[in-house]
């Protein structure tokens, strides 16, 4: 029976009044006070009808009387905190350490199906810092959505359409002189970025020797006969001319294959990719639809537009005079294949919060065209990630890519490293997978450990240190715990094995249990302190699920190792005489561990075994 059951059975023999569990609210004791847990009494004085200090104190009398595993408590105002004895914080690891999965729960057979889309690149350029805080989004929120219960589909959308593509094509037929991936040594998603930077520079050219004969710059736009040759080149792809549909192809396949490259190296994955060039036909049908049945209309120059002033927003274009679709106009057409595709429970889109307004619109728009699914989708709405020099443009060439910064993560890691003699004893073979796990941690950890709603300046220098709140700190504390792990195994009186039925590195066998709860075994406050905080792991997975934040378990997990550091340099572990003790500390290190790992886990992020 847990404690907040135990308080509804006091409140209930002390008042004769029922409580539901959810409105006892307990927290963690305030350091300034004694105690481990806090009973906030105010929600319960309309049950008591009396003060908070009779009320708290009526309630702390009757658990000591009752229950054996509380060996005090002390009354502040209206808070109750409780005192509670050794075994049950040790009864309480053996519970946390005979669960491998522990935190987590699997999908049933019923269980809601969730899609979450990330990473919708364009095929223009490739994927830069922006795309990866996306990605490391998208892939950790759908862990952390498993790990709560859901089934979840991984899904993308490619952005293979539209008049910025085909800039890059124009530019390559221009002045590419046939140059390809194997030509030029370079991989295909660089290559065609190289020819959108390329575009952009002579469009500018073209604009600068407009103006300077005497135009302004809007008239010099409307006469730009490159921009009139990248909107041809629109119009004839989605009237299915030959020479540009193979030219298209070409250069999609080119980048398609430097995508993939990029997303093995970051470990992110999907489970169903969509195309735009195969879901705007299905959106046109329905923008269509909608004209047909008067939720859209359409402007004398044959453009369609859906009037959303009585909903408190503007008009908003879905088809252009020419005929062609806007982003809008997709994002219908593959809602719908998504929701032919999958029974959808709910659906989530990562995308950054410069397009707030176009989700607002796009949940309207599905609601009137009359899909259920409308109103419940959700947009999860991140920050933008800067560097300390400022934004980045595409167009422009200044963005930092992300192949370069994943490699550059790697290089620094073994840099660093080898400094602080970290890899000391390793072989080439184990330093490069080491290093590899390191840079590309603290790539991540940096990242999620922000509130993803918020803005954030991305500095690669800060984030490989082994000290502070990043990946490589907590990486080398997983390590640090494998070692001594390790050694208590090499012991021949450390009975760990037996004792926790370890099978492996990575944790104990089902059933496992780590000491009897004695209170022979006295444990120190930080100790307790350490088991209180791996018992709220399983909650804060659920938070982090319900709150759409990775950032909740990255700081957590930072808390927990903290406080394990603290504890490491204080106790002995395997020097410990008593072996009762000896054992405890093993065990609670073994699980410290293990919930570092699957935490790390959560967010796409690995832990070397050696470090």
């Amino acid at each position: 029976m847990n404690i907040q059951e135990l308080i509804q059975k006091a409140i209930s023999d002390l008042y004769a009044q029922n409580v539901e569990t959810s409105q006892i609210q307990l927290q963690k004791t305030k350091k300034e006070f004694k105690g481990h847990i806090t009973l906030v009494v105010f929600p319960l004085l309309k049950i008591s009808k009396k003060n908070p200090e009779q009320t708290a104190q009526e309630i702390g009398d009757y658990l000591l009387e009752k229950e054996s595993f509380i060996s005090e408590f002390n009354v502040i105002k209206g808070f109750l905190n409780l005192v509670l004895i050794p075994a049950y914080w040790i009864g309480l690891l053996n519970e946390i350490n005979a669960t491998p999965e522990y935190g987590t729960k699997k999908a049933g057979k019923n269980a809601p199906l969730g899609m979450i889309e990330y990473s919708s690149p364009n095929t223009n350029k490739p994927l830069h810092l922006g795309h990866i805080r996306n990605n490391l989004l998208g892939y950790s929120l759908s862990e952390i959505m498993k790990a709560n219960g859901y089934k979840v589909v991984k899904t993308n959308i490619v952005n293979d359409r539209g008049i910025h593509i085909c800039k890059s094509m124009l530019a390559w037929q221009k002045w590419g002189n046939g140059e390809t991936p194997e030509s030029s040594g370079k991989k295909g998603d660089h290559l065609i970025g190289d020819y959108y930077v390329k575009f952009d520079r002579e469009y500018k050219k073209e604009l600068s020797e407009l103006q300077s004969a005497g135009m302004s710059q809007k008239e010099a736009e409307e006469k730009s006969a490159l921009m009139a040759e990248a909107r041809e080149m629109l119009r004839q792809w989605e009237a299915g001319d030959l020479e540009t549909i193979a030219l298209w192809k070409m250069m999609n396949a080119w980048v398609y294959a430097g995508f993939d490259e990029t997303y093995k190296a970051l470990g992110v994955d999907f489970d169903k990719i969509y195309y735009e060039s195969q879901t705007y036909t299905e959106g046109k049908a329905e923008v269509e639809r909608g004209r047909q049945k008067g939720i859209f209309y359409q402007k004398e120059d044959g453009s369609v537009w859906a009037d959303l002033t009585a909903d408190g927003l503007d008009e908003k274009l879905l088809l252009r005079a020419d005929g062609t679709s806007v982003y809008m106009t997709q994002d219908i057409g593959t809602a719908k294949l998504r929701f032919d595709d999958y029974p959808i429970n709910k659906m989530i889109y990562v995308v950054g919060n410069e397009q707030n307004y176009h989700f607002q619109v796009l949940s309207i728009l599905l609601d009137k065209l009359g899909f259920e699914f409308g109103k419940g989708l959700v947009h999860f709405s991140y920050g933008m990630v800067e560097l300390p020099e400022g934004k980045m443009k595409s167009r422009e060439g200044t963005v930092v890519d992300a192949d370069d910064l994943i490699e550059e993560m790697i290089s620094t890691a073994k840099e660093t490293s080898k400094e602080l003699g970290k890899l000391d004893g390793c072989s080439e073979e184990e330093t490069d997978k080491i290093t590899r796990i390191v840079g590309l941690g603290a790539l991540k950890y940096f990242i999620l450990k922000v509130d993803p709603r918020k803005n954030m300046v991305f500095n690669p220098k800060e984030s490989i240190d082994f000290n502070g709140n990043t990946g490589p700190f907590i990486q080398y504390t997983y390590a640090r715990i494998q070692s001594v792990l390790r050694k208590a195994d090499m012991m021949p009186d450390s009975g760990l094995l037996r004792l926790t039925g370890r099978n492996d590195e990575t944790g104990p066998a089902p059933g496992s249990a780590c000491v009897e709860p004695d209170k022979a075994v006295e444990l120190a406050e930080k100790e307790e302190t350490l088991i209180q905080l791996l018992s709220e792991f399983p909650a804060i997975v659920k938070e982090a699920a319900d709150n759409f934040s990775p950032a909740l378990i990255a700081n957590y997990i930072y808390d927990l190792v903290k406080e394990y550091n603290q504890f490491y340099h204080d106790f002995s572990i395997l020097r410990e005489e008593n072996e009762d003790l000896r054992k405890f500390r093993l065990v609670l290190s073994q699980n410290v561990g293990k919930v570092i790992k699957t935490g790390f886990g959560l967010l796409g992020i690995d832990v070397p075994e050696r470090m």
